[in-house]
Order: C-alpha cells, then structure tokens, then sequence
C-alpha cells in the first residue's frame, strides 16, 4: 500500500475523458485519437455539427477583425479552416502560421491549404510551450483544441505571451448547452456520436474520447476566469447554437 501511495503522489494525474491518467500518458493517448480520425476529420465534423462548424468558424473569423499585415497564430489548426480563411485578410504584409501538436493534422492541414492555392508556414508544437518570441502576434485562435490540452492554464499563459499588446485571443471551444438541452445533446453525444464514428472512421472509441473530453472542458463563465488569471483583460464570450459553443474572447492589456 504504502508503495501505490508513493507512484500517486510522484505523479500528477489529468482527465482523458472519463479516465484518469498520469499526465504523461495523457498526450500520448490524445495523439492516438487524432491520429485516428485525421483522414475523416471534415467529414466527421460536419456529420457531427451538420454543418454548422463553418458558421461557428466564419462568426469566429469576422470578430477577429485580421487586417492586412496582421501578424496570427492558429493553434491546433487542424485541417487549416481558420488559416485558411485569415490569409487573405492579413494579405502579403502579414503572415499567418498554423500549428498542431498532432504531426497527422498538421500534415492534413498543410495539404488542405496547399489545395487552396496557399502555402503558409506550419510548425508542430505544443501549446504549453510555444516556440515564438514575446509580443510577436496580433491574434491568436484555437478552435476545439483548447479541451484537448493536458494544462489549459499553461498554454493559455504562452497564448498571452506571444500576443503583442492590445493583440486579440479568441478560444472557439465546445461549452456548456442551455439546461434543457442537455438530455437530447448528452444522449446524441454518447449513443450517436461513438457510432457515426465507427460507421465513417472505423474508430468509436475516438469519438467517445471527443464526446467524454467536452464534458470535462470548463464551462463558459469558469473559462472566463482561467482567461482572466493567464492575464487577458475584457473577456466575453458569445453562445452559439445555444451554448453548444461558444467563443471566448480576450484582449491582451
């Protein structure tokens, strides 16, 4: 007993979904699911969402108010669709550089962009330690990865680090639904989701995995405080789809 109690206490544990892990195993188990679900990850997405993801990203794209010469980061970019649509308006002056700590996403995402006709620089790093000076970026987004990450404080601390100041955080993150929805949207989430995934991707237990991993993200107002504390000023967020979502926003002081 008094040996189990020592490996306890020699190391932290985190949530993966429903399970406890050692952090360690955390990140290694999150690389396996995105590793999985990469090759049909849009198609899961608008299965899962019926579409509505693109109008969450383009909200999420027009309250970040890119300019030419904007400098931005996208963090766990995924397949590029915020990078994608952020290009354009940050122009040639600018730069916009997508990240992912998952080398299967990135890859997916870099030939995403590639088909659109843009090659954009991509680098594959984790979040909590972000390899980028201080103050080197006007905006920084993450859409649906902010869940996945092991300490959500730390890479929200790195966020605002290599903001420049005045710069704008946004975090497009699955939330907490309006009470009466959240019979009908747990029961779509663990008796629908697990089998469109293994229908589409062959994989049930990653989108059990996503589904467990929403449950355990914070909701909206505790979200706010983490924000607050890593040092972001005039933070909001807007509910979309009755809170299914919601898109916080911070702004570097």
């Amino acid at each position: 007993m008094g040996h189990a109690m020592t490996i306890e206490r020699s190391e932290s544990t985190t949530h993966f979904g429903f399970e406890t892990v050692a952090e360690s195993e955390k990140s290694h188990r999150v690389a396996q699911v995105f590793d999985s679900v990469a090759p049909r990850y849009d198609l899961m997405n608008d299965l899962m969402s019926a579409g509505l993801h693109r109008a969450w990203k383009a909200f999420t794209v027009a309250l970040a108010g890119v300019r030419p010469g904007h400098r931005v980061l996208d963090i766990a970019s995924g397949t590029g669709d915020l990078a994608r649509a952020f290009a354009p308006q940050a122009g040639p002056q600018g730069l916009v550089v997508a990240t992912d700590i998952n080398g299967a996403m990135l890859e997916h995402g870099r030939a995403e962009l590639e088909n659109a006709g843009l090659c954009l620089p991509t680098a594959q790093c984790d979040a909590e330690k972000l390899p980028f000076p201080d103050a080197s970026f006007d905006r920084v987004s993450v859409a649906f990865g902010l869940r996945n990450m092991t300490h959500k404080d730390m890479a929200l601390a790195e966020m605002h680090r290599v903001l420049k100041p005045g710069g704008k955080l946004l975090v497009l993150e699955f939330s907490r639904p309006w009470e009466p929805l959240r019979g009908v949207y747990d029961w779509y989430s663990f008796h629908i989701l697990p089998r469109l995934g293994k229908m589409v991707a062959g994989d049930a237990g990653s989108y059990r995995y996503l589904a467990e991993s929403i449950r355990k993200h914070p909701d909206q107002q505790t979200l706010v405080s983490m924000m607050q504390e890593a040092g972001f000023a005039k933070v909001d967020y807007y509910n979309l789809s009755a809170g299914v979502v919601a898109l916080h926003i911070g702004i570097k002081a």
